[in-house]
Order: structure tokens, then sequence, then C-alpha cells
């Protein structure tokens, strides 16, 4: 007797948590899709911001380079004032007599230099430029995939969590219903208090269990809030699962072609070894001549450039070609060259490298969603067989041919395979998007 009771206040307070719990879920929620989730998710990304910025900058870059095309060009001027010039007539230590000059001296001028061939080194620095630029396209498109799969976990962890809080709450309906027969029986003596208190004790671990699946759902839906800027008590109620996993484009080798066109670390490898092999055309440019054209113009006062001088403004130009050869670097340059040589062999071993990983990880990300999708088939059968016994154990036990045991088995039996059920199609979903995310294609 006092075990019972013992039993029923902990019944009733498990109840008075759960429905606390219950009406802690309604009171802020949001109902979203996940394509919904994937915007806000972006939206509010920092990383995006930043990866932004980074591209904005690089462009500016790019820009930058391809204004060196144009000629240098300045300006300037300048003012100076002269005294007599003194001279030792009469030796250094006697007074000198002073040679009268002209005292004010002023300038204004232009120059200009147009390179008209520097070993094509412009070229290849804008080249370069443009292909950093393309690494942080590629590197955004990866950040915007990687939340993406990211805000999907998150939210297929949510969808799971919800279907195991409404199997349970079945469940509990169905327990309670089914401890309503046994004390019935139990009042008219066909059954033993024992097996109404094992009953009473399942029902109050599934209630339990009830509580900390409401405690996941705040756990996840804050973890979720994070990531699409909502307030963290806000409660996020997800679309229904899709009953048929998606399973287009399922062929292995167009998930391969895919990831070798789109994959983002495979692209930025790529894109490196590109790098070196425009640093190796920058080195191997340092032994190439140098030629410009040059031009200077200015207007001067006094005019002292031809004799006799006069004290009245004069403008002259100059325009000329400049050219120059770097002897030195021919010795200078030959580890310089040798260095950049073995990095462009590291990048391109490491290219390689990265094509084995790329295609190892979608091999064993294509083999698990297709046995993901299998296990959704056993999972199927198997609720349907535990549903089955359940029925089978139900009727025998109050026939009186089976042991509450037996009925507590097989009712936790129909729990653990829906609960498989539900885990499966999540993981499905998971491993799906975790294949889209590796090809490059989320």
């Amino acid at each position: 007797m006092r075990k019972a009771l013992i039993l029923s206040f902990v019944s009733l307070l498990i109840i008075l948590k759960v429905t606390s719990q219950n009406n802690k879920l309604g009171f802020d929620s949001l109902k979203i899709s996940l394509n919904d989730i994937w915007k806000k998710a972006l939206s509010n990304s920092r990383l995006i911001k930043i990866k932004n910025s980074e591209i904005e900058i690089s462009s500016e870059e790019v820009n930058d380079v391809i204004l060196e095309r144009l000629p240098e060009m300045g300006i300037s001027g300048s003012y100076e004032r002269a005294t007599n010039i003194p001279i030792y007539d009469k030796g250094l230590f006697s007074p000198p007599s002073y040679h009268e000059v002209i005292k004010n001296l002023y300038r204004v001028s232009g120059d200009l230099y147009q390179t008209i061939y520097n070993g094509n080194k412009l070229n290849l620095k804008i080249k370069e430029e443009k292909v950093k630029h393309h690494i942080k396209k590629i590197e955004l498109e990866e950040a915007i995939s990687s939340i993406k799969y990211k805000a999907a976990a998150l939210y297929l962890e949510l969808q799971q969590v919800f279907i195991f809080r409404n199997v349970v709450k079945d469940d509990i309906s169905d327990q309670e219903k089914q401890l309503t027969e046994i004390k019935s029986m139990h009042k008219y003596g066909t059954t033993l208090k024992s097996d109404v208190l094992r009953i009473e004790l399942e029902l109050s671990k599934r209630k339990l269990l009830l509580v900390k699946i409401e405690n996941d759902i705040l756990i996840t839906s804050q973890k979720l809030n994070i990531i699409i800027g909502e307030p963290d008590e806000r409660v996020i109620v997800p679309d229904e699962l899709k009953q048929d996993v998606e399973t287009a484009e399922s062929n292995y080798d167009q998930f391969l072609k895919q990831a070798l066109d789109y994959s983002y670390i495979y692209n930025i490898s790529e894109q490196k070894t590109e790098l070196s092999k425009l640093h190796l055309k920058q080195v191997k440019a340092n032994i190439r001549p140098k030629l410009g054209l040059t031009g200077d113009f200015y207007y001067m006062n006094p005019q002292i450039f031809l004799f006799p001088y006069n004290p009245y403004w004069y403008s002259l130009g100059l325009a000329g070609l400049k050219a120059s050869f770097p002897i030195s670097s021919f010795y200078h340059n030959i580890h310089k060259t040798k260095a950049a040589r073995l990095e462009l062999e590291k990048e391109e071993e490491t290219h390689r490298d990265t094509e084995d990983k790329v295609r190892q990880q979608l091999k064993e990300a294509f083999l698990r969603f297709k046995e993901s999708l299998i296990q959704i088939d056993v999972a199927k059968v198997n609720e349907a067989q535990a549903n089955e016994n359940a029925r089978i154990i139900k009727d025998n036990y109050f026939n009186q041919t089976a042991l509450v045991t037996d009925l507590l088995d097989a009712n936790i039996q129909v729990l653990q395979t829906k609960f498989e059920l539900a885990s499966a199609k999540i993981a499905s979903q998971n491993k799906y998007y975790l294949l889209l995310n590796i090809a490059g294609k989320l």
C-alpha cells in the first residue's frame, strides 16, 4: 500500500511537470519550413558577412592592379633663392669678390612613365589577383553550404524530437487506457496488485521520458535560434517529416561528376595550384628586360639651360625610351626559381590528394545514404511486427495466458521500433544533405 502511494505521488509530480513543459512550449513558438530556416540562417550569419566583405576587398584589389596599366604621372614645383658666388681671386684667406647671379629660381614640372614591357609581370599579377578573388567566391559558397547543412542537421534533429514527443504522448495515452483495464481486472481479483504497480511504474518512466524530450526540444530550439537570429526562448516548430526521403540524383557516378565540378575543397585546391603556376612564371620574369616610355615637361625661371643665361621664363619638354636589363637576376633568381618550381610540385600533389579525399568522402557518404534507405524499410517491417506482437501479447494477457512482463516487453518493443523508424528517416535525410554538401550542391 505504501509503495502504491509513493508511485502515485511520483506519477502526479511527473504529470504536473509535463503539463508545465507543454504550456511553456506553446507560449512562444514559430512554425517554419527548412527553406525559411536557410534564408534566416544565411541572412543572420556573421561568417557570410565576413566572406562577402573579403570578396569586396578582393574585387577592389583586382581593380587596383588593373589600374597599374595606366602611366605613372606626377607634378612638382619648387622655389629656390641663390646667393652671389664668392670668388677667392686673392687666396682663401683674403676677402673674396662676388659674382652676381640671378637669385630667384622657379620650377614647375610634370613627369610621365608608361611601361611598355616588363616581362609580362603586370599581366601575371592581374591573373593572380583574379584567382585569389575566385578563391574568395568559392570560400563564400563553402560557408553557405556549411551553414545550410548545420541548420538542416538541427532542423532534422528537432523534427525527430517532435516525432518522439508525439509517439510518447500517444503511448502514454494507450498505457493509461491499459492501466485502467488492468485496475478494473484487479478489482475483480483476476490480476495481481504487482501487475498494477509494474504498469504504473512503466507509465511513470514514459512520463519522465516525455519530460526529457520536452527539454530536448527547448535545447535544440535554442541552438537553431542562435543560427537564425531568433530569441533563445522561442520554440521552433518544424514541418512534418516527409514520408519519402529524397532519392533524386542517387547515382554515384553523377554525384562524383558533380563533386569534381563543384566540390569546394577540390576547386580551392585547383585554384591554389594555379596560383603556384603563376608564381613560377613571375619568378622567371625577373630575368626579362624592362622597357618604358618616359616624358618630362617643365616651366622654369631663370633660363640657365643654355648659355647665355637670362632671367626669363622658359619651357622644355623631353621624351624618350628607357630600357634596363637586370643582369644580376641571372644568379639571384636561381634558387627563387627552384623554390617556386618545388612549390608548384607540392601543390599539384596536394591537389591530387584532395581529389582522393573528395572521392573517399563522397563514396562513404553515398553508401551510408543508400544504407539508410534500406534501414528505413527494415524499420517499417520491425514496427509492423512489433505492433502485431503487442496485439497478440495483450490479448493473451487479458485472457490470462501471458505474464505482465511479456506485456511490458511488447509495449517497449513497439515504442522502440517507432523510435527507430523515425530515427532512420531523419538519418537518411541528414545523410542526403551531407552528400549534397560534399558534392558542392547543397
